[in-house]
């Protein structure tokens, strides 16, 4: 079924973000350097005091993360909701997000990893495009500059987002030459991707360009993730694929490592493949829009995708 996407109006210096955290525990100071980033742009940024909650691997109880989105979903002075960080814990609570608020006042949502449940969530339910980047707590330890400007644009521009190949990252060796395709951008973390796999929180990938990440996978899991997609026939159809960063995915008594397994599961559907795309959990991220329309460009390397904001 054709979602109608909403791009919410792109955030202005004066406007106010609220943090949330709906997975794992948040710390204050690894949030500080990330808060002050949002600030140098000219954004006010709120922080409830129920952010830093923790219980166990969970930021909190299930009804108080849950909460914490609601109220900044519904809040009208919010313009904006960033993630503190992933982790675990969202799929616990998605269920439960109010998604009529989010279609009623739509508003940028950013976060990767364990966010992918969320931004899957307001996209299948509220038709809300999102923002797949760098949460407060990636900021806690230095990034090149291209990773905070990509956040900021992202944010605060409705121009078109171009990522072009990085060929330091080791997934430029998947690129198939091809021609240019079109389609729906949709993916995020892999793990979270097949979670969502007879939910009603999976997206429909017929017709899109599907773009993923990795972190701490050994390479014969990731075969077990992509398997469990292909079986179910939830990338049936897709029109290509965009590969990000695939970081500390190894395993040494095997001869196979990651890139083998990628271009093993996925060479079957026949479609372009652009790898060497600088987003997810490895060094200097970029910010990739979520459920927007986007050129899929594996001769020009290039992923460019139609803003989330307007």
């Amino acid at each position: 079924m054709a979602i109608d996407v909403v791009r919410p109006q792109a955030l202005r210096p004066g406007d106010t973000v609220r943090i949330i955290s709906p997975s794992g525990p948040a710390s204050r100071k690894k949030t500080k350097n990330g808060i002050a980033l949002l600030e140098s742009w000219g954004l006010r940024v709120d922080v409830p005091d129920r952010a830093y909650d923790s219980l166990a691997y969970l930021g909190g109880e299930d009804d108080v993360r849950v909460a914490q989105i609601n109220r900044a979903l519904a809040d009208p002075e919010v313009r904006g909701v960033i993630c503190s960080r992933g982790g675990y814990g969202a799929s616990r609570i998605i269920d439960h997000v109010d998604t009529n608020a989010a279609a009623i006042d739509p508003k940028p949502v950013v976060g990767y990893s364990d966010v992918t449940a969320l931004l899957n969530t307001l996209y299948v339910r509220s038709g809300l495009a999102g923002i797949h980047g760098p949460m407060l707590s990636s900021f806690a330890t230095d990034h090149a500059v291209d990773t905070s400007e990509s956040l900021r644009k992202a944010l605060m521009s409705p121009h078109p987002v171009v990522i072009a190949q990085r060929e330091s990252e080791n997934t430029t060796a998947l690129t198939t030459p091809s021609d240019r395709v079109t389609g729906r951008l949709l993916g995020g973390n892999l793990s979270l991707m097949v979670d969502a796999v007879g939910t009603a929180s999976c997206p429909d990938y017929s017709g899109a360009i599907v773009f993923f990440e990795e972190i701490n996978e050994e390479p014969y899991r990731v075969d077990r993730i992509l398997t469990q997609l292909l079986r179910s026939g939830t990338f049936d159809n897709v029109a290509g694929f965009a590969i990000g960063q695939f970081t500390e995915c190894v395993d040494d008594d095997w001869s196979w490592d990651i890139i083998d397994v990628l271009r093993d599961r996925l060479a079957g559907l026949n479609v372009p493949i652009l790898g060497g795309l600088p987003f997810g959990h490895g060094d200097d991220p970029l910010t990739v829009p979520f459920g927007t329309e986007a050129t899929l460009d594996t001769k020009a390397g290039t992923l460019t995708a139609q803003s989330a904001v307007r």
